[in-house]
């Protein structure tokens, strides 16, 4: 059985079509889906769908993005946040607007069952964005750091990379886990780049809502499969650009 992590997929849900047949996926694997899965590109409703399908046909774990719980609280009370609105959430919007209320109150409950992390047994832990305190996620004060923080990666980029988890000026936040695998900070919005790994952090946001592909990972031997550039799957669409 493989363990196969995904990137951001920010509404992309045709590159996540030509990904799965890249990668052979089957019944076997087991799918950790970082979390970002609307905001960008036209297909949100088409996005959801998919992966609620999924879900019932293959072993998946869904973690929550800043994305999606700001698209939840959208779907919730309709209150306008021109933040969402100006990254990518107009085209959710515009998205769900065509589609049924029956539509939405399957989609909340999709959205309400993210996992803030999923941390496996051979001590790897998968979230979206990253998490505060020294001593690991099991201290965290705010659970929206999970899915909102940038500073792990900040953390991450910043070390020496000869640096080891056994050196004693190596981070302490990065010593509890095997490796840490995030999304959440694009690895680039003008080209097409691979994932990358920084100490013991892979980012496997690869710019999905922008120039880049869709990635998935095989976290135990780091083989990787890519989408095509999202933004040809929609021509004439701007995505989060």
């Amino acid at each position: 059985m493989r363990t196969l992590v995904v990137g951001d997929i920010h509404s992309g849900v045709r590159a996540l079509e030509q990904l799965i047949t890249k990668a052979k996926v089957s019944q076997s694997d087991h799918i950790i889906f970082l979390g970002d899965y609307v905001d960008a590109w036209s297909t949100a409703v088409e996005t959801i769908d998919f992966l609620i399908q999924l879900q019932d046909e293959l072993n998946c774990t869904f973690i929550r993005g800043n994305h999606d719980e700001l698209c939840r609280e959208w779907l919730m009370h309709q209150k306008e946040n021109p933040q969402w609105l100006a990254h990518g959430g107009t085209a959710t919007r515009d998205s769900y607007l065509k589609a049924s209320r029956d539509t939405w109150e399957a989609h909340l409950r999709f959205y309400e069952e993210l996992k803030n992390y999923y941390l496996a047994e051979d001590n790897r832990l998968f979230l979206h964005a990253g998490y505060t305190n020294l001593k690991g996620i099991d201290f965290e004060y705010f659970e929206q750091s999970f899915y909102w923080d940038r500073t792990l990666w900040e953390l991450a980029t910043a070390l020496d990379p000869e640096l080891t988890p056994s050196d004693s000026k190596f981070p302490k936040r990065l010593t509890h886990y095997k490796e840490v695998f995030i999304g959440h900070t694009p690895l680039s919005k003008n080209s097409f780049v691979q994932p990358q790994k920084r100490a013991n952090v892979w980012n496997v946001d690869t710019g999905a809502a922008f120039k880049g592909g869709l990635t998935m990972l095989d976290v135990e031997s780091k083989e990787y499969w890519q989408s095509d550039p999202v933004h040809t799957f929609y021509p004439g669409e701007k995505g989060r650009n």
